[in-house]
């Protein structure tokens, strides 16, 4: 591979990195400022939770066929329709805004929509970083891209509280509508690489729903992949039976000052491990990388809740988000290099369909449980006051405590379960690389800067 291949694919990557970097902190703060409007408009949680879910539920929805379209489509215009559609969909809620008609329906409306436009941007995304960077550097890119995210996160909600503050909502929608202007530059301005596969006449002809049901096909052919997401859903399970308990957990026995700092340490958490995985690009080993991460989140998780202290909590938090970006990184890369380029905006859109509906089936299931269930249990003379209660202790917060207690010990069973399945365990070696080792020594002429 020549230098000038490498360094103009990897140029191209930093390129669309930091355009999409720029959209994503727009997009949060829009969607972190519409949020706050809805709350303080109706003063109703259930009505701010729609929101929530019209930010999730279209997305996931639509992904198999967004993936289907983007393995057959140009990946460039494929990420040019989601972020262009979604900077228009920022028009009308301006005009609404700014002239006082904002309804929730026209809120709940341009969400969901913009939600299903997203999902054409995400897998297409992903499936193009493997034809821009080596496939030795793919680890640490996937670690900038998680930083990227991570920031993103930090930084929205801590801008928007400010902004909305001095320029209202008019003002936050404007700004998202300037960054989303950057994001898609970025875009016209590169040229990106297609599969090879992409262009057979077949491929073409098939249907969308046949192309969509193939990227099924390919994992279940593959059980060592379904296996590897079935993981990561049912590890994101848990996670979300976490993150929905953590607020009423510190809440329980803290003030809201202290969860502020609670999620602020997790946050920074995730930032601390994007930055380590760009740097180092994780275990060569990714699999059993992967297991151990899981493994050493379930253990950070178990001593965290044993006690009611902010100090152990927001360390344990920080601590649990920061092997997240190691193990999504890891598994993306090792995604990104056992699938065929041309699969892989189908796979990547089952994989995040897979990994983000656990999160909002664990917000239904969790609540519950620990109102009906666990709370009272380790209440003062509970049912399990006398035996849980010797570890935990009794009152307030602590069936919550046990609960993700329960959470931490699941995430072990299963990775203890998956390591003893041969096909996961022995993926790496038994499914040959994807990828070459180099780029192609010349770049085709459209994945050079335009």
């Amino acid at each position: 591979m020549s230098g000038t291949s490498s360094s103009s694919g990897l140029r191209v990557f930093a390129t669309v990195w930091a355009g999409q970097v720029i959209s994503l902190v727009g997009s949060n703060l829009t969607n972190f400022a519409v949020g706050v409007w809805v709350y303080q408009s109706t003063g109703s949680a259930t009505k701010f939770s729609l929101v929530c879910i019209c930010l999730t539920v279209p997305g996931l929805l639509v992904a198999p066929l967004a993936g289907a379209l983007v393995d057959r489509w140009d990946r460039r215009w494929s990420m040019l329709l989601g972020d262009g559609c979604d900077a228009l969909l920022r028009l009308p809620l301006l005009y609404f805004a700014a002239t006082g008609r904002l309804a929730l329906w026209h809120v709940y409306s341009i969400v969901a929509l913009s939600s299903f436009f997203h999902a054409f941007q995400v897998p297409a995304f992903a499936a193009s970083t493997s034809l821009l960077v080596p496939k030795r550097h793919l680890a640490r890119a996937n670690g900038w891209v998680q930083a990227g995210v991570s920031a993103a996160q930090i930084l929205s909600p801590l801008s928007a509280g400010f902004l909305l503050a001095a320029i209202g909502l008019t003002g936050v929608v404007a700004i998202d509508l300037v960054t989303a202007s950057l994001g898609i530059v970025s875009l016209l301005i590169v040229r990106l690489p297609r599969p090879e596969a992409a262009e057979h006449p077949a491929q073409q002809r098939s249907s969308l729903w046949h192309s969509a049901v193939d990227g099924w096909g390919y994992l279940r052919q593959r059980q060592g992949f379904l296996q590897l997401l079935s993981l990561s859903g049912s590890v994101n399970f848990c996670f979300g039976t976490v993150y929905v308990l953590l607020t009423p957990l510190v809440l329980s026995f803290a003030s809201s000052r202290q969860l502020g700092l609670v999620m602020g340490a997790a946050s920074f958490g995730v930032l601390a491990g994007s930055l380590v995985m760009g740097t180092w690009g994780g275990p060569q080993r990714r699999i059993r990388g992967i297991f151990l991460f899981m493994l050493a989140q379930s253990l950070v998780l178990s001593i965290a809740v044993l006690r009611p202290h902010v100090g152990v909590l927001a360390a344990g938090a920080f601590a649990y988000m920061f092997f997240n970006p190691l193990n999504l990184g890891s598994i993306r890369t090792l995604l990104q290099t056992k699938i065929a380029p041309a699969m892989q905006g189908r796979v990547f859109a089952f994989a995040g369909m897979i990994a983000s509906s656990s999160i909002p089936l664990a917000a239904v299931v969790a609540g519950p449980l620990a109102d009906r269930v666990f709370e009272p249990s380790m209440a003062p003379g509970g049912r399990l006051a006398a035996s849980a209660g010797l570890l935990l202790g009794v009152g307030k917060g602590r069936g919550i405590a046990l609960l993700c207690l329960c959470a931490a010990g699941l995430m072990a069973v299963l990775v203890l379960l998956a390591s003893r399945y041969r096909p996961l365990r022995r993926l790496e070696q038994e499914i040959p690389d994807a990828l070459p080792d180099e780029l192609p020594s010349s770049l085709p002429q459209e994945t050079a800067l335009a």
